[in-house]
């Protein structure tokens, strides 16, 4: 199943409160909103994918906490981008003085704010130009590093900010660079 663009443009256009109170009055309907205003409802994972993305996070939160640099976050937050859409991705990562810039109320809705990384795990239910547009809306919202995993053809797109993408084939690490200095995540977590 792949997800669901409903338009209510025509109808009714959602501020961004009236957007957070619809999500948190549908608690198992998990929703995103594109530039645009088109509501995204987001299919469910299956177990694969599902543990895939838990090992990622834990990964990345080991990490953090040894660190101390910044936030992370798993899919369940809604993040509103600069350029007003609301993307969740998978695994992401704020740096400590972007994140306590926020008041405590951007902190706790949909914190409006650009993680500084980002990853999506893509489902075999996901369509690859679709998280392409999603990835490169990421740096085009100032996103500094993004990983898009593809266990399916075991290739991994990695966005940069101002650098083309690079396409990997069955790497065995990944490195967070300068982002997340010191991260590496050992994708026989994904590969199995």
């Amino acid at each position: 199943m792949t997800a669901i663009t409903v338009n209510l443009n025509s109808l009714i256009q959602l501020t961004d409160n009236e957007f957070y109170h619809l999500c948190r009055e549908n608690p198992d309907i998990k929703f995103e909103r594109n530039a645009d205003g088109k509501l995204l409802i987001m299919p469910p994972t299956g177990g694969e994918t599902g543990k895939r993305n838990f090992e990622t996070a834990v990964e990345l939160g080991i990490w953090n906490r040894q660190r101390k640099l910044g936030v992370c976050f798993d899919s369940s937050t809604c993040f509103k981008l600069p350029n007003g859409a609301n993307r969740s991705p998978d695994v992401a990562w704020i740096k400590k003085a972007r994140w306590d810039a926020l008041t405590p109320e951007e902190q706790a809705k949909f914190p409006p704010i650009a993680p500084d990384f980002v990853l999506e795990l893509m489902s075999p239910s996901d369509s690859l130009s679709e998280m392409q547009i999603k990835m490169q809306e990421y740096l085009d919202n100032q996103v500094k590093l993004g990983w898009l995993i593809n266990p399916q053809m075991r290739q991994v797109e990695i966005y940069r900010l101002g650098k083309p993408v690079e396409i990997l084939t069955s790497p065995q690490e990944l490195s967070g660079e300068n982002v997340l200095p010191g991260f590496i995540l050992n994708l026989q977590l994904i590969w199995g």
